[in-house]
């Protein structure tokens, strides 16, 4: 009699729970699927904005950049980075700059700032003696970005423009030994030249017509 009287109850307690957790999903059913239509719709409206952003970005020369945003070489300053046929270049969109990235050109790859200076200084007395543009390597030597997507946006750019020159054949890096410099030129197809005692250089092929 027990062992009967044990089932039936059992039997209840297990449709009691079944019905609850129905009635309990029927409840929550509707709100979760108010909250995929709102993350989905969300989602999308980011991702119209962020193409937005991109398509209506343009690459131009800066006399100036914020050296204190430079998360790479901040100590260089804005004459540093401007003397000797050095330019600095940026990712505008709506009167706004959301990348950046600072360029020095050589004819040799440098190992450290010294001689990056010292080979861009040499190119651009080869230039002038020669009257020809400075220098047929460009050294990145530090980029950032304000804005998602903005890094690799302005890469894309910097490496359209060098395959449009006449003088230059090369965009090559001067990168700190960080996971972040490697991850970030690795995932925009650079290849890594050499590693230094205290940077290193990645190389991104520039194919000609």
């Amino acid at each position: 009699m027990r062992e009967i009287f044990k089932n039936v109850r059992d039997k209840l307690a297990s449709k009691y729970l079944e019905n609850n957790f129905s009635k309990s999903n029927k409840r929550f059913k509707p709100r979760i699927k108010a909250r995929l239509r709102k993350n989905k719709q969300l989602l999308s409206k980011n991702i119209n904005n962020f193409f937005d952003w991109i398509k209506g970005a343009e690459l131009i020369e800066l006399k100036r950049c914020n050296t204190k945003e430079d998360p790479v070489r901040p100590e260089l300053d804005n004459d540093f980075r401007t003397s000797f046929g050095r330019k600095i270049y940026g990712v505008k969109y709506k009167n706004e700059i959301h990348a950046v990235m600072c360029f020095a050109f050589t004819n040799k790859v440098p190992k450290d700032v010294v001689q990056l200076d010292k080979f861009s200084h040499d190119a651009f007395l080869q230039s002038t003696q020669r009257g020809q543009n400075v220098g047929q390597i460009a050294i990145a030597y530090t980029v950032w970005s304000k804005k998602k997507g903005g890094g690799k946006l302005i890469v894309k750019e910097v490496f359209k423009k060098i395959k449009k020159s006449n003088h230059l054949n090369r965009l090559v890096t001067l990168s700190p030994l960080t996971e972040m410099a490697t991850n970030f030129h690795l995932r925009n197809g650079a290849k890594l030249l050499q590693v230094n005692e205290s940077t290193q250089n990645f190389e991104y092929t520039v194919n000609k017509k």
